[in-house]
Parts: structure tokens; C-alpha cells; sequence
């Protein structure tokens, strides 16, 4: 495993894979597909990483877009490419949950449809690690299985349901190559520094809080018994990297989530506290916060997006028999989210000023 094609670079993920992949010493080359809007941002980001890592191999930034055939690059490049054996990463996809569904089918689901086609047509692929998401579920609940793809009734975004259907192409690729699927669950920055490049996800309770934290009485919002799945960025990290080192992943789909998530008023309560240095008391009611969302202007003052709330009321777990199976003896764990709460606020209060941590609402 020499040879790495990436999508999603210069993203956060691809970017830490990268990154770790070195430190492992499984890298002679490195190519990455990267829009042409990306190039110099990913050139910054491929330099940034050659100096830090002390490595004089080739990196090379490819002009392409995964919506075409070819993944929109020059055939010259497509012939050097299959003079090489390859490892494919496809981390590019919309993460956003209130993405519109055209833009969201578009690269989601069309772009995975290409990057299928390339591995199909390439020579010599020596493995293809696609980066899927637990809430493929959609609005199913209960215990969710690694080894099930079931269609939910509805989805709670347009993110999941293209997803899913990305998934499902990548799920018939299995049958003619080397596949692992990884499903991670909600990401968060780094579980030690709390180190991350944007603040989505958990960071919306963040935003939402330090704008509130001026009030006498901060209160929880609606109510619920659900867990939620956050997972730090190095625990995806290690765990991927070491599954792709490992014929035994080969054709299973991975839950790369927390094995014993914590309540969401627990998280909630436990950031109030880190944030404020007071508890949360009484309760806002759902409706009340979702009227209050629909709001695009509200939304943007507290840097809070609507969808973040069908997340706060969903009641569903996510089985990692496999995952636990395949990482055993590896010594790689995810860390416990509330032990973790006061490094990722450090963080988040460093830099929670910088625009460019804080994703466009609206």
C-alpha cells in the first residue's frame, strides 16, 4: 500500500489521513482530486504537510471533479494513474445538513457513482476505503447493525438520503473489489487537544450556548432520553488507517462510532458548565425552539442550524460488533466524549472569534 488516490482533500479527515498514513511509512506517492477553485488552498495544505513530516516524495495535486467521467481529469493523468497500483480514499461529499437535495445528489451520489466507475476501470486497485456515515439510518431506530442497509421510511436531511444512496453503490463495488466501508458517527476535534477546523455538529451547542451564556438561567431544550454519537477525530483516524493496513476489513462496513455514548442532556449539561460555570435549569419546549429556528436570522445570531434538532430527539444506537472485532488488539478506542469536553472548550474558546472555524448558515 504505496500508492494513495484521495478525494476530500484538502479537507479535515483526508488531510489527518494523510497525515497519519506518513507517520506509518505506508506512502511512496500521493495523488489527490481537488477542484480547480481548491488548487492553491490544497497546494498550501500539501507544502504545510511536507515540512511538518520532513518527506520529499511525490505529492501531487490533481485538477479534477468527481462529477465527471474520469473524475474530470486529463487522460494523460489517467494513463500515469493506471501504470499505478492504487489505494482510493473517497472522502468528498456535501457535510452539511441543510443542503439542498440537487446540489446534495450531485456530489454525493453522482460523485461516488464515478469514483465507482474509475475503480472498476482501473487496472490494479489494491483496496477502496469509502468514508459512508452512520446516519445512513435515516429515521429508523432501535439498534442499528453494520451489517444491514435497509432503506428507512424517510430521511431526516437530504445529506442522509444521498448517503445512502452513495452507499448503496459502493455496496454492490464489494462484489469486484477490495472494499471497506467506514461509517463514522458525529466527528469532533481531536479528544486530547480538541483540535478541529470547523465548528459543526456538537460545536452548534457551543455557539448556542456562549451566545446565551449573558442569561441568568440557561435552559435545556425540549426533552429527551437519547444518546448522542460524537466521536473524536483521532479515534476515525487510527481506526481507519489501521483497517486499511488489514485484509480481515476487506468487504465489511465499519461503525466507527462511540461503543458507549452518552446521554444528549448529559453532553449538553456537561458543555453548559465547561462554558458558563452554572448547570442548565427548566426546559425550553421543542416547538417553542423550533418555531424559534425556522428562523434563518435566529439560526445565524445563535449559530445553531434547524436540523440540528431532529438530532437531539432521535432515539437510535449503533451496533460496532464488527468494528470491536476487527480493532481488537490494536489498542485503538474512542475516548470518552465528557472526559473530553474540557480540551475540546479550550479550543473552541480559542478560536471561536475566527470566521473561518464557523461554517455559512443559510
Amino acid at each position: 500500500m504505496k500508492t494513495h488516490l484521495f478525494t476530500g482533500f484538502p479537507g479535515f479527515i483526508a488531510t489527518q489521513l494523510i497525515k497519519e498514513l506518513i507517520r506509518t511509512g505506508k506512502v511512496e506517492k500521493i495523488y489527490t482530486v481537488v477542484q480547480s477553485s481548491q488548487v492553491e488552498l490544497a497546494k498550501e495544505k500539501a507544502t504545510s504537510i511536507m515540512n511538518e513530516m520532513n518527506i520529499a516524495f511525490r505529492f501531487e495535486i490533481v485538477v479534477g471533479d468527481i462529477t465527471k467521467p474520469g473524475l474530470g481529469m486529463d487522460q494523460q493523468m489517467i494513463k500515469e494513474l493506471h501504470e499505478e497500483t492504487l489505494t482510493i480514499w473517497h472522502l468528498a461529499a456535501i457535510y452539511d445538513l441543510a443542503v439542498k437535495a440537487a446540489i446534495a445528489w450531485q456530489v454525493n451520489v453522482e460523485g461516488t457513482r464515478q469514483v465507482v466507475e474509475f475503480v472498476r476501470n482501473h487496472p490494479s486497485i489494491e483496496r477502496f476505503m469509502y468514508f459512508s456515515t452512520a446516519y445512513v439510518a435515516g429515521k429508523r431506530e432501535g439498534k442499528l447493525l453494520e451489517t444491514e442497509l435497509i432503506r428507512p421510511n424517510s430521511f431526516k436531511n437530504h445529506y442522509e438520503e444521498t448517503k445512502f444512496e452513495a452507499e448503496l453503490l459502493v455496496e454492490e463495488l464489494k462484489k469486484e473489489s477490495a472494499v471497506t466501508i467506514i461509517r463514522p458517527g458525529i466527528v469532533r476535534g481531536h479528544s486530547t487537544t480538541g483540535e478541529t477546523i470547523k465548528f459543526d455538529g456538537p460545536y452548534f451547542f457551543m455557539n448556542m450556548i456562549d451566545k446565551l451564556r449573558w442569561m441568568p438561567i440557561i435552559p435545556y431544550v425540549g426533552k429527551t432520553k437519547a444518546c448522542i454519537n460524537v466521536v473524536p477525530i483521532d479515534y476515525i483516524i487510527n481506526a481507519t488507517v489501521y483497517l486499511s493496513n488489514h485484509e480481515a476489513a476487506v468487504s465489511h462496513t465499519v461503525h466507527l462510532t462511540d461503543p458507549a455514548p452518552h446521554p444528549i442532556e448529559e453532553i449538553y449539561c456537561a458543555m453548559v458548565v465547561e462554558l458558563t460555570g452554572k448547570k442548565p435549569k427548566g426546559r425550553l419546549p421543542r416547538f417553542l425552539a423550533e418555531r424559534g429556528l425556522s428562523s434563518i436570522r435566529l439560526q445565524r445570531t445563535l449559530g445553531v442550524e434547524a436540523e440540528t434538532l431532529d438530532y437531539m430527539m432521535w432515539d437510535a444506537s449503533f451496533d460496532t460488533t464488527v468494528a470491536e472485532r476487527l480493532l481488537e488488539g490494536s489498542g485503538i478506542v474512542c475516548a470518552d466524549f465528557i472526559k473530553s469536553i474540557p480540551s475540546m472548550t479550550a479550543f473552541y474558546e480559542k478560536n471561536k472569534k475566527k470566521s473561518e472555524f464557523h461554517i455559512k448558515i443559510g
